[in-house]
């Protein structure tokens, strides 16, 4: 075999150990604090990145950014909700993340960098064996929290006296393409709708434009409204 056949044939071995090596799982932190603060949980060692919620005009209606380090704690998290006119800016600050504006003390951390504790709401978040947030208290509401093998999040179940809201998400059989999802939101026995997002991934396969369908079912007709997400992310 000559020297150009042998490079042929390990760049075919190489590609081929590419295409089949399984998908990155997510992190701890990662799959919690995408739970919590709702946006699309990454893999892999994200640098930095942004997810920008388009609503059917064109028009930003939310928008998510934040810093990781290189052990993937989150640096600085920046959240706006521009529909409720709402949004904030957290840096990690030893072990409490700080509002960017004022350097009060928002979030209380556990071990290096999970989430442990909302002080001005009394709410407290318990991990399990392998650090991904699994419950929340607070003085009248208990939160769930699920996750497959891989640690993708599959939703939620809230309960605040005798209401029970549980969120269900269920991913492509894929495992490249977890973020094409379809979820399920629930009120006691009433279903109130539902979500489909279909994506566009990278190399790493995370999502980097997504399709998003919201269907309000609390309404007759239920009525549904369209979305685009456009991710910019960064590696290290």
């Amino acid at each position: 075999m000559n020297k150009h056949a042998l490079m042929v044939l390990l760049a075919a071995l190489l590609t081929g150990c590419d295409n089949t090596a399984a998908p990155l799982s997510f992190t701890p932190e990662m799959a919690s604090f995408s739970n919590e603060f709702d946006f699309d949980p990454l893999r892999g060692p994200v640098k930095d990145f942004s997810q920008t919620l388009f609503n059917d005009k064109g028009e930003v209606a939310k928008r998510v950014s934040g810093t990781l380090s290189t052990e993937g704690c989150f640096d600085s998290l920046e959240l706006h909700d521009l529909e409720a006119n709402t949004g904030i800016a957290l840096v990690l600050d030893a072990n409490y993340y700080l509002d960017a504006q004022t350097q009060q003390k928002k979030l209380r951390l556990q071990g290096k960098c999970q989430l442990a504790e909302l002080p001005a709401s009394g709410i407290s978040w318990d991990t399990d064996d392998n650090g991904f947030i699994v419950s929340a208290h607070g003085k009248d509401m208990e939160v769930n929290y699920r996750y497959d093998a891989e640690g993708y999040p599959l939703g939620k179940t809230t309960v605040s006296g005798e209401q029970q809201l549980s969120i269900t998400a269920t991913p492509a059989a894929d495992k490249r393409k977890k973020l094409d999802y379809t979820s399920v939101s629930q009120l006691n026995d009433k279903r109130l709708g539902k979500v489909k997002q279909t994506c566009d991934y990278d190399r790493h396969d995370n999502p980097v434009a997504c399709e998003l369908v919201v269907t309000d079912e609390s309404v007759k007709p239920a009525v549904s409204r369209k979305y685009t997400i456009k991710n910019t992310i960064e590696y290290y």
